[in-house]
């Protein structure tokens, strides 16, 4: 799959690229990431990309003009792509008005042929450019970053980690908080006792036991517990889906929220 970026600040996405666990993902193009550097798209001496809004107001809106130069180049570059990439593919504009990005939404875009990710900046994108083109619009959450590009990573990475052979171990995403609707519970490693000035912290017994079974369901438990705790809208959506046994059920009876 391939994804095309369109950000002011390119330099920001490469270290992310070539370090981590995910560089695996990049390296191979399995996540094929273009960079395209907006005032490269500019006119002018100064390659200016912004201007005061219309209306007046504090900040600086984004332009269309170059906006549009560089997607055009975008779609362009994707159907001369030796790999088929397909010029159809959806175009991202990243805002604090979007829908919120979820394990779903990555999950949808793992499995297509990528994106065109927006990253805007300043107090916005001309509105005439994002009705004409943008098909999604994420948010990461209530709050207002500078720009698009922390989310635009933010993507990247959670779409990366689901490729094949990426991570080290091909259960690992498939336990992951949100796989299958509820917050992953605990982790612990060695040594068995952890010594502290509070005195000596060991880990739970079951832990040790070498009972899969056990095993498997206290992870279970703990998992529903810290759902029900912190996020009780997942508990609520996995009831109504039909996710819950009658054991889960039973044990989240006992569970006190709070």
């Amino acid at each position: 799959m391939r994804f095309d970026v369109i950000t002011l600040f390119p330099e920001l996405f490469e270290p992310h690229l070539i370090h981590g666990i995910t560089r695996r993902a990049y390296a191979t193009a399995q996540v094929d990431v273009r960079l395209w550097p907006l005032r490269d798209f500019a006119d002018g001496n100064y390659r200016r990309v912004d201007d005061r809004p219309y209306g007046g107001g504090p900040g600086m809106v984004l332009m269309a003009e170059p906006l549009e130069r560089a997607l055009a180049s975008v779609r362009a570059g994707r159907l001369s792509d030796a790999a088929g990439a397909s010029a159809a593919a959806p175009v991202i504009h990243f805002t604090p008005t979007g829908r919120r990005l979820d394990q779903q939404v990555v999950r949808e875009l793992a499995a297509g042929p990528g994106a065109v990710l927006l990253c805007g900046r300043y107090e916005g994108i001309d509105q005439r450019f994002l009705d004409r083109h943008v098909d999604i619009e994420l948010s990461l959450g209530d709050f207002v970053l500078s720009g698009g590009e922390l989310p635009a990573l933010a993507l990247l990475d959670a779409v990366a980690r689901l490729q094949d052979g990426v991570l080290g171990d091909a259960q690992s995403h498939q336990q992951d908080s949100f796989s299958d609707g509820l917050l992953e519970g605990p982790h612990y490693s060695r040594p068995e006792w952890l010594e502290t000035e509070e005195g000596p912290l060991s880990i739970p017994p079951v832990l040790l036991s070498g009972h899969h079974g056990r095993i498997a369901r206290w992870r279970r438990e703990q998992s529903l517990r810290l759902t029900a705790r912190r996020r009780p809208d997942l508990i609520a959506a996995a009831r109504a889906a039909n996710r819950l046994s009658t054991e889960d059920e039973r044990f989240l009876a006992g569970v006190d929220v709070y």
